[in-house]
């Protein structure tokens, strides 16, 4: 039974450490550009879009699809990275494991 007891006082401080770390990510961002940075996109640690500028060089209302584009590309980026940064952060609470559905 002690061994039960010492695993769910293990279990609860790694909760309490993730929800600590998750409440941490919403300061940390990073940040994704495309189309040579006419599109750049920032997202905090909890993959939530904070903002997007777009270069005015770059909206042509006879190529929207162009500007969708890039603005596809560098959203899909900044959540990839974001993603990565959660998983980077918690896995240095987990030991490098990062279960399913935590993030």
């Amino acid at each position: 039974m002690k061994n039960i007891s010492s695993i769910m006082k293990q279990a609860q401080k790694l909760q309490e450490q993730i929800v600590k770390l998750q409440e941490e990510l919403a300061d940390k961002t990073v940040e994704a550009s495309s189309g040579g940075g006419m599109v750049t996109v920032v997202a905090n640690g909890k993959q939530e879009i904070i903002s997007i500028k777009i270069d005015r060089e770059v909206v042509n209302k006879d190529d929207v699809e162009m500007l969708e584009d890039l603005i596809l590309t560098a959203v899909n980026e900044a959540k990839r990275r974001a993603e990565e940064l959660a998983k980077e952060e918690l896995g240095k609470i987990t030991g490098g494991i990062v279960p399913p559905g935590i993030l």
